[in-house]
């Protein structure tokens, strides 16, 4: 089994990431928490220990989580492109259908009382 998580050369078409975002946000987060959950189980000061452990710890989980969004950005490009195309290439299978209106659709209300 072979694990493929490079970005190919491909992906410096698209835009990059803005550089606050979701996953690496996240991600620092959750490495920081894990510095001090390291601190906190080998019982020394959480927040005041290692801090260049928790900085470290950060800035590989923003690191991290920035090229997981790289990738995430490529894969779903990637099925776009290949979704879209195959749209293109047969329309048959997508054709336009007329849109129904709701009072079409639903039964006449009739109360009970």
């Amino acid at each position: 089994m072979q694990l493929r998580f490079a970005v190919p050369d491909q992906a410096r078409s698209l835009p990059p990431p803005p550089l606050l975002n979701f996953p690496s946000v996240w991600t620092a987060g959750c490495f920081w928490l894990s510095a001090l959950l390291d601190n906190g189980i080998n019982r020394r000061p959480v927040l005041r220990a290692g801090l260049h452990r928790q900085v470290l710890m950060a800035t590989l989980g923003f690191c991290l989580g920035y090229y997981l969004k790289r990738y995430s950005n490529y894969y779903y490009a990637e099925r776009d492109r290949e979704l879209f195309s195959y749209v293109k290439e047969h329309p048959e299978d997508f054709v336009k259908k007329e849109p129904r209106k709701v009072g079409d659709i639903l039964e006449d209300f009739v109360p009970i009382r």
